[in-house]
């Protein structure tokens, strides 16, 4: 005869395991199941700025470290030589998906498998480069998130003009071997707005000093880079420049102005790297890359660093203060 605080006792183990069973469930997990994520990176893990978002958005739908999702990372340690290697490394490894966090390696990957699903994290354009068929229907076995929109760059050249009416000389400092229309979109705008474009094309680290200098002899009044991984890499040099020669210092992403330029109007980071989470999280449920959309930004920010413009002597719009996502003072 079972005793009742035996019977008790068995009754909260099984609706324990119960409610653990069901949560798993809930988050589209079947219980016990652990899935494995190849991750590319161009940098380490500790290094790379978006990662830490990443995974907190898998966290969030229910894939955690150490229960049911297992991370297998391979590394550039920022050599680009390493990648195409790396690529095949990872297909090899055969992970039911390869998360690649940088435009610049997908091709490598691309080229490794045509079978395994790939979610990637891109701010070129994936068409332009040539990896996926359309924003809307990818088509083959990559899908993921895009940072580029074909209205930010003319938006950020709006906005600078506003906040300084006489502007007439603007430099574009941008790699012409990242695929995407920001730079064509920047000219497009000056013309219209009456402001003459300086291109300042910077393809590897030693260019950068000649295209400072070409920026000083054109009498720049402010430089506008184009967000790609080898100014990310660089960014320190440039704000130093700016600074040093005090022009007004403008990008797409918005930790450049919280670290010292004066303005940037672009994606929302955070939120787009949670999505491509959520095209793995997609994709595990039986979803196929061929026909889960490549998202682009839907939520942009202006952030204006009121520090900066006080130090250059400028005074902003009260209207365009008031139209900032944040001010930094």
């Amino acid at each position: 005869m079972i005793k009742p605080t035996m019977m008790i006792a068995r009754f909260n183990v099984l609706a324990a395991v119960l409610l653990f069973a069901a949560s798993l469930h809930a988050y589209g997990q079947p219980a016990g199941k652990v899935v494995r994520l190849g991750v590319l990176l161009f940098g380490t893990p500790a290094a790379d700025p978006n990662l830490a978002s990443f995974v907190a958005g898998l966290r969030d739908l229910g894939y955690i470290e150490g229960r049911n999702v297992a991370f297998e990372y391979r590394y550039a340690e920022g050599r680009p030589e390493r990648v195409r290697d790396l690529a095949v490394q990872i297909a090899a490894l055969k992970p039911d998906v390869i998360v690649v966090l940088g435009g610049d390696m997908v091709p490598f990957v691309k080229d490794a498998t045509s079978t395994i699903p790939v979610v990637m994290l891109t701010s070129q354009d994936p068409v332009e480069g040539g990896v996926v068929t359309s924003f809307a229907r990818p088509g083959g076995n990559l899908t993921g998130v895009a940072f580029v929109s074909s209205e930010t760059a003319s938006k950020r050249l709006q906005f600078l003009k506003e906040a300084v009416p006489s502007l007439t000389r603007l430099a574009v400092l941008w790699n012409p071997d990242h695929p995407d229309g920001e730079y064509r979109d920047i000219e497009a705008a000056g013309r219209r707005l009456g402001v003459h474009v300086q291109s300042l094309e910077v393809r590897r680290p030693e260019d950068f000093d000649g295209s400072f200098q070409a920026a000083t002899r054109g009498r720049a009044e402010a430089l506008m880079v184009v967000s790609s991984r080898l100014m990310n890499l660089n960014r320190p040099r440039i704000l130093e420049f700016a600074s040093k020669q005090r022009i007004l210092l403008v990008t797409g992403w918005g930790p450049w102005a919280r670290a010292g330029g004066f303005l940037s109007y672009g994606p929302d980071l955070d939120t787009l790297v949670r999505r491509a989470a959520t095209h793995v999280d997609k994709i595990l449920k039986g979803a196929k890359p061929a026909d889960l959309p490549v998202e682009q930004p839907t939520k942009f920010e202006l952030i204006i660093n009121l520090k900066t413009a006080k130090v250059l002597g400028l005074t902003i719009p009260p209207s365009l203060i008031g139209r900032a996502d944040q001010i930094i003072e």
